[in-house]
């Protein structure tokens, strides 16, 4: 079985994922992505190709006439390669709709399709109209994406729903982050035996391999019971500055408290000046941008909770493999099967930094309940949520396509 990935570029973080599934017996993965400009990955998105083990396809984007970008030559990469699965993402689904060609090779050669998602930001069917008029359709600036679009330019967007009903049925099978595409999904008429839900997650096994090693080295940072560690791009829909504010006041009552902050981009030098405003500067600690999991992994470590103020996900799985509790919001819905009350962390009410620094106030309060949180944190990660969570969904995903295609092929020669 050869599966078809197309990608806005190589995060990092899903590289293993990849790799994982190419080791499958019997499962070939081959990854198209951009020679260049990577519009559709966030910014400062790290991004490598060192130790993949999938072959790569590297293809010049354009900007189609429907104003989102494709891959050119993308007809002649598929009769090249005839994979079974194309599994492939926002923007490039909307190709299938708007090159009429494209769809067509698709089902002469036999691929089944399968469309891959983060749904928090799709509205449901009904609902569409009222979401995208209400200002909640929000970038990584925290900006209003249709701030300032005319009465008539909101047309655009009813438009989008009905594309996005027409390629939700072209679409052979879905596959998820969250339970919460099979609400949003089945509003556009999907049924539910077609959405796969596959969670999210780093490598994990390497990274609870790594844990294991670094307790014989030497420690990152001094000793400290009352430290705080973010991990992220620092954007704003990270909500970063919010922990620095709800971090201030946590100071005064632990004097002794530290904020680790690892990651760079746009609102690093506004965070080290705000730090520095609310002096702060010698307890608030930016490390920069940490891409090697054993470094990450020591952080997190000499850390005693992982704190998430803003949008994000999969930092939260990092942190639990290191047996950290974890506070934060709102994320983007990864969060829900990850973080459970009382268990392994606790949530705060969105932007509330009084709420914030009651929940932190909680866990440095109670050392023993906060520690034995930390322990469940690995615990969800050992038995519910890991690399091979994901994987299984894959291959659900993809056993169900090839079967309904055996079916098919079956009837056609009756």
């Amino acid at each position: 079985m050869k599966v078809l990935f197309t990608f806005g570029g190589l995060p990092h973080y899903y590289n293993a994922i990849l790799n994982k599934l190419n080791a499958v017996e019997g499962l070939e993965v081959q990854v198209a992505v951009p020679k260049t400009n990577f519009n559709t990955i966030g910014k400062g998105v790290y991004q490598t190709s060192e130790g993949i083990n999938f072959k790569l396809h590297f293809l010049e984007e354009f900007n189609s006439y429907y104003g989102k970008p494709f891959f050119k030559h993308f007809i002649k990469l598929l009769k090249e390669e005839k994979p079974d699965i194309l599994v492939t993402i926002w923007p490039y689904i909307l190709g299938f709709v708007f090159y009429p060609q494209l769809l067509l090779t698709f089902r002469k050669l036999g691929i089944k399709l399968i469309l891959k998602e983060i749904p928090f930001q799709v509205p449901k069917y009904k609902e569409a109209r009222e979401y995208y008029r209400s200002g909640k359709l929000i970038d990584e600036n925290l900006k209003d994406q249709l701030e300032g679009v005319s009465s008539i330019g909101f047309y655009k967007y009813d438009f989008l729903t009905f594309i996005r009903k027409i390629y939700y049925k072209i679409v052979d099978a879905h596959v998820d982050y969250i339970e919460d595409a099979y609400e949003i999904l089945e509003s556009y008429g999907v049924k539910k035996d077609k959405i796969f839900i596959i969670y999210n997650s780093p490598d994990t096994e390497e990274l609870i391999k790594i844990k294991n090693e670094i307790k014989f080295l030497p420690p990152v940072l001094p000793e400290n019971d009352f430290r705080l560690i973010h991990v992220g791009r620092l954007v704003k829909w990270k909500k970063v500055d919010l922990l620095v504010n709800s971090f201030a006041k946590i100071k005064q009552k632990y004097p002794q408290a530290e904020l680790i902050i690892i990651g760079n981009g746009p609102e690093e030098n506004n965070l080290k000046e705000q730090a520095q405003n609310l002096e702060l500067r010698d307890s608030v600690k930016f490390i920069g941008g940490v891409y090697d999991s054993k470094t990450l992994g020591q952080y997190l470590s000499a850390s005693s909770i992982y704190v998430l103020a803003g949008m994000g996900g999969l930092s939260i799985n990092e942190a639990m493999c290191f047996d950290k509790p974890v506070i934060c919001s709102v994320c983007d819905g990864t969060e829900k099967k990850l973080v459970k009350e009382d268990y392994n962390g606790k949530y705060f009410k969105e932007d509330n930094i009084d709420d914030l620094f009651n929940k932190i106030d909680f866990m440095f309060s109670n050392p023993e309940k906060m520690k034995q949180m930390g322990i469940n944190s690995g615990k969800i990660i050992v038995e519910e949520m890991n690399v091979n969570t994901v994987i299984k969904g894959y291959l659900k995903a993809f056993n169900y396509v090839m079967e309904t295609k055996t079916n098919l092929s079956k009837s056609k020669t009756k």
